[in-house]
């Protein structure tokens, strides 16, 4: 029978895919870290990693193991914890965040959660379910579609997209814009895989075809400056400009019709939701507002 150490190298070495961040994680030498899982692969009968030098890749075995490592670390994890702090939940929760609620949400939701002890991973839509899916993640905040069988998706705000130039830009003052005004304009776009890249592609860019030259950039604060000095238009979302917006440091163009979207959370499904992770899910869905 494996050891509840065992496990929790396992687990970990599986997220990590590296001797040296699980050491680090539960604070092993690598030599102990190799030792665990030498023995747990000799009394299981069966090796749980590809071992491509320097990383550790979990085979076929090994990913059946992870979700029932990962759910009993947690299990015994949330017994520990409940007695250690007294009723209270203690640990860490590692969430994931895409930019937009990244950067101008989230902050504030953990300041109303008086949430403190979580890590934050912030990437695109996409490379935040490929974590939550490895189990690298325990849940993430997306604003782009699941791309993964394997994942929960929930949905738990209303946002939405629009159009904004430069004030010096010329559209800034037409008014009412037709999507045929915008054929042939410059635009500063998130990468692929992002969920504003998503949304622009597959609603905007038929509509306003043929598109003027792109730049493409992977941060949102970028994409923001770019356009604030008028090098083209962008679509974004409203939580990412309201304070621009109000600073008239950009102007949204009127195009007579609203770009809907909503996020999202996004779980393994074989995830335990232990006492971290419910108490998260279950504030968030209590909150009366969201911050403006």
């Amino acid at each position: 029978m494996p050891s509840l150490k065992q496990l929790q190298v396992f687990a970990s070495l599986a997220r990590h895919g590296n001797l040296g961040k699980a050491a680090e994680e539960v604070c092993l030498s690598k030599g102990a870290i190799s030792q665990a899982l030498s023995e747990l692969e000799r009394r299981l009968g069966t090796p749980l990693f590809d071992r491509v030098h320097p990383h550790l890749r979990l085979n076929d075995q090994g990913r059946l193991l992870q979700p029932l490592a990962e759910e009993i670390v947690d299990r015994v994890g949330d017994v520990r914890h409940l007695f250690d702090g007294g009723g209270a939940h203690v640990g860490r929760l590692r969430i994931g965040a895409s930019q937009t609620i990244g950067n101008y949400l989230l902050p504030s939701l953990l300041a109303e959660m008086h949430e403190t002890d979580i890590a934050v991973e912030i990437q695109n839509t996409y490379d935040l379910c490929e974590m939550v899916g490895h189990f690298e993640l325990d849940l993430a905040l997306v604003e782009g579609c699941n791309h993964r069988d394997d994942l929960v998706t929930s949905v738990w705000h209303d946002d939405e997209m629009m159009v904004v130039c430069a004030p010096s830009n010329p559209l800034a003052t037409v008014g009412r814009v037709k999507p045929k005004d915008l054929a042939g304009c410059n635009w500063i776009v998130r990468e692929e895989h992002s969920g504003s890249r998503e949304q622009f592609d597959h609603e905007l860019v038929p509509l306003i075809e043929p598109l003027g030259k792109s730049l493409e950039l992977n941060a949102l604060e970028a994409v923001l400056n770019a356009v604030e000095n008028d090098l083209g238009l962008t679509f974004v979302s409203r939580l990412a400009v309201r304070h621009r917006l109000r600073e008239t440091k950009l102007v949204q163009l009127d195009l007579g019709r609203t770009f809907s979207r909503q996020l999202s959370l996004v779980w393994h499904k074989r995830k335990f939701h232990n006492a971290l992770m419910r108490s998260f899910i279950e504030r968030l869905g209590n909150l009366d507002s969201y911050p403006e």
